[in-house]
């Protein structure tokens, strides 16, 4: 009897946690039995970063308009969770940076990057106290070192460590999520904190300063990751498209309004308009395809964190690239 309970139990949580990672890629739904599709059938989930809030993005520029899908959001404090939210299925589509999805990748994660633009290498920064004695990069050596494990900030680090002679051994790494670490950061806990904008800007204007930004040091794509079976689903893939093709108008106007979107987006996500203002002066949001290139920079991400075991084995990037949205750059 105890036996035939547990096993109840068992199939009941299953069950569970079926129904909670269920995703608009996880069946036909939305696709009409002539293999049309229903756009009015779908939502997306999506996942959004606090700070570079995407949800912000499509609202400000009114992309977010008269949708012909529906959207759900989750909020995540960084890209790993996120793309972790993606591999379970609980979140079809997020925009992350270069490090995460190699994280994901090493890890035999169900998804595919399938877009990419240049964020600007600016935003991403190793910040330090503003009196603090670090002038160089080579300063580095035996400090305590905040940053957000399998972040963008974790690969720039690395490249830093590495263009300067450094090794990842010759630090003192504090894993750790960015309010935590800038709290570390303000008390002296740690000496260096290694993050993207807008925390860079945060810090900038809570009187701190950046030791070394990402110019030189790392190709500043961004990525927007969707769920393979989101990807496999004929309805859930084309609402995927239109979105992309709305991020890439969004990114247009941002880009030619950066006041009113710093406005905006600070009422809608409640970070300070001096802050968004700062990081979105110095951000690019230029829509490319996933060229060759691009996936052999990504590969260079991959084979740097496997040089450093910090990831299982090696990573073939091209495993988890789908081009299939490449032809919105074609005339």
């Amino acid at each position: 009897m105890k036996r035939k309970r547990l096993l109840a139990a068992l199939a009941v949580a299953t069950a569970l946690v079926t129904a909670a990672c269920g995703s608009s890629g996880d069946d036909n739904k939305g696709v009409n039995a002539d293999g049309s599709v229903d756009l009015s059938k779908v939502t997306l989930h999506l996942g959004d970063q606090k700070g570079q809030s995407l949800q912000a993005l499509l609202e400000a520029s009114g992309e977010a308009k008269d949708l012909p899908y529906k959207l759900d959001w989750a909020s995540f404090a960084a890209g790993p969770p996120m793309l972790e939210a993606i591999n379970a299925g609980s979140v079809d589509f997020g925009g992350v940076g270069d490090a995460p999805p190699v994280f994901a990748a090493a890890a035999k994660s169900q998804i595919k990057i399938a877009a990419a633009y240049d964020s600007g290498a600016k935003g991403q920064a190793v910040v330090v106290p503003k009196d603090s004695p670090l002038k160089d990069p080579k300063d580095l050596r035996g400090k305590k070192i905040a940053v957000t494990k399998g972040s963008s900030a974790h690969y720039h680090l690395l490249s830093v460590l590495t263009k300067n002679g450094l090794g990842w051994g010759d630090i003192e790494p504090q894993y750790l999520a960015p309010a935590d670490a800038l709290a570390a950061l303000s008390t002296g806990r740690v000496d260096a904190w290694v993050v993207w904008d807008p925390y860079v800007a945060q810090a900038e204007l809570s009187g701190n300063r950046v030791l070394v930004d990402g110019t030189g040091y790392l190709k500043p794509d961004s990525f927007y990751v969707v769920g393979t079976k989101t990807l496999e689903n004929k309805a859930s893939a084309a609402a995927v498209r239109d979105l992309l093709t709305r991020i890439q108008r969004a990114h247009v106007w941002t880009t030619n309004h950066r006041e009113e979107w710093a406005k905006q987006s600070a009422e809608i996500t409640g970070v300070p308009y001096d802050v968004t203002l700062l990081a979105g002066n110095r951000a690019n949001y230029q829509d490319h395809p996933l060229d060759d290139a691009t996936i052999t920079a990504e590969q260079q991400v991959a084979d740097a964190f496997s040089d450093a075991k910090l990831i299982p084995g090696k990573v073939k990037i091209t495993d988890f690239i789908d081009t299939r949205y490449n032809d919105r750059f074609t005339s």
